[in-house]
């Protein structure tokens, strides 16, 4: 389960098939990988038989098929093993920042603890309402050197933030690696149902489990 968020609170909760289905997202990626899950796309193959002039849905629903059963094979999967959730993997100890932090503030945090992303929650409800990024408080600071000290004491709810997308602590671990490579994210806020944030997962927490889970029955 997937959500998004605004200034304005939540603005979506749904299943990753409907995330994809909304046409406001802004940050997806321009090139996104639309084969089933965990299977590579044959750009070569596929432009070959377009220019052969051949049904390129029957060819890509072939070609699917045939990698997903070799995968298998290969992999010995055990379909039986438990699934991955995103809880598993999360780190719950989030560094958050309040609307009222100053850009300043923020900046600083970031740098004394060496990251690049913090979640932002509205000063009132403590709910979550963006993300801010190292790059974007840069931008902001010095979009007119003139009055980057003037800038840098102003508060994140001046920031024009893009809306965050976070998933659920009961989330497939697959889904959250699927939508993070789609939609250029390098971390996601994990929120339940109350809109409360309990942790968050970078690219980096991913890439630890997989190293660490041969044979990589974290994919199953």
């Amino acid at each position: 389960m997937f959500a998004i968020y605004n200034k304005g609170g939540l603005n979506f909760r749904s299943t990753i098939d409907n995330l994809y289905s909304m046409s406001n997202v802004e940050s997806l990626a321009e090139a996104r990988n639309n084969t089933e899950e965990g299977l590579p796309k044959d750009h070569s193959i596929k432009e070959k038989n377009k220019e052969q002039g051949e049904n390129k849905k029957s060819f890509e629903q072939h070609l699917e098929k045939d990698a997903a059963n070799t995968y298998k094979e290969i992999a010995n999967i055990d379909t039986k093993e438990p699934i991955f959730h995103i809880s598993d993997l999360m780190r719950t100890d989030v560094i958050t920042l309040e609307s009222n932090n100053t850009v300043s503030e923020a900046y600083e945090i970031m740098e004394e603890n060496e990251i690049r992303q913090i979640p932002i929650l509205d000063e009132q409800t403590k709910k979550i309402i963006g993300m801010v990024t190292h790059k974007v408080l840069l931008d902001y600071i010095f979009d007119d050197l003139e009055y980057a000290e003037h800038n840098s004491q102003k508060t994140l709810d001046n920031l024009e933030l893009r809306e965050v997308i976070t998933a659920h602590p009961v989330t497939d671990i697959r889904r959250v690696a699927k939508v993070m490579v789609d939609f250029s994210l390098t971390a996601i806020p994990v929120v339940d149902e109350n809109d409360n944030i309990k942790g968050i997962v970078s690219r980096a927490n991913i890439l630890k489990a997989v190293a660490n889970t041969p044979p990589l029955q974290i994919w199953g």
